[in-house]
């Protein structure tokens, strides 16, 4: 595999990584997801040890939904999980889990959407010529929004500028979201999910590493 077809398929899996996150599963995604090319490609990142036991893990429980009951259990899921913003659930955001050293974080507010992480993301996408789409009306730091510019970088930018990224905003709170997924998901799809992009944002990172 030449390096532009390394970063196409390198593309790819940051681009569906970030339409899991973006919304629920509905019968057009549910359709995408479960179409042949999908199978293909989700074979081919499960054929990785590392990836192997959460791709399994999606790829069942997508095979399950086969009723539209199952699906809302789903979206349920995900609501929970991601919109509500309660004690027992994984909000999406940078700014929840990168705590600046403000008085209001040591007096234990909760940090503000479209804070601090939120504008450095912004300034990312402005670097780039990129903005958030107005179909997407969430901050910028979302997780969505974050996996969606690597999937850019991926294409046009350097081995060095997509570490630089990856490493100083991504990683810096993945692994901290990822566990609250894993804590508070009462299915398997979501904790599937974060582990899996956990898992393959680190990979990526030492592949991005050895390259430069």
């Amino acid at each position: 595999m030449n390096n532009t077809d390394m970063n196409k398929a390198r593309a790819m899996v940051y681009r569906l990584l970030s339409s899991l996150f973006a919304k629920e599963i509905d019968q057009q995604l549910l359709h995408e997801l479960t179409s042949e090319p999908a199978k293909a490609f989700l074979a081919q990142l499960a054929s990785e040890p590392s990836f192997k036991r959460d791709v399994d893990a999606m790829v069942s429980v997508l095979g399950s939904l086969t009723s539209d009951k199952a699906l809302m259990e789903l979206a349920a899921d995900y609501c929970s999980l991601f919109l509500l913003g309660t004690k027992h659930s994984a909000s999406p955001y940078a700014s929840l889990y990168l705590q600046d050293t403000s008085k209001s974080a040591k007096a234990g507010e909760q940090p503000l959407l479209f804070g601090e992480q939120h504008q450095r993301m912004v300034q990312f996408l402005k670097q780039s010529q990129l903005q958030v789409q107005t179909s997407f009306p969430e901050p910028a730091d979302h997780l969505a929004v974050s996996l969606a510019y690597v999937e850019h970088l991926c294409l046009s930018a350097s081995d060095e500028e997509q570490l630089s990224f990856i490493e100083s905003y991504l990683n810096s709170w993945l692994g901290k979201f990822a566990a609250k997924v894993t804590q508070c998901d009462s299915g398997d799809f979501y904790c599937a999910l974060a582990r899996l992009t956990q898992s393959w944002v680190n990979s990526d990172l030492a592949g991005l590493t050895e390259e430069s």
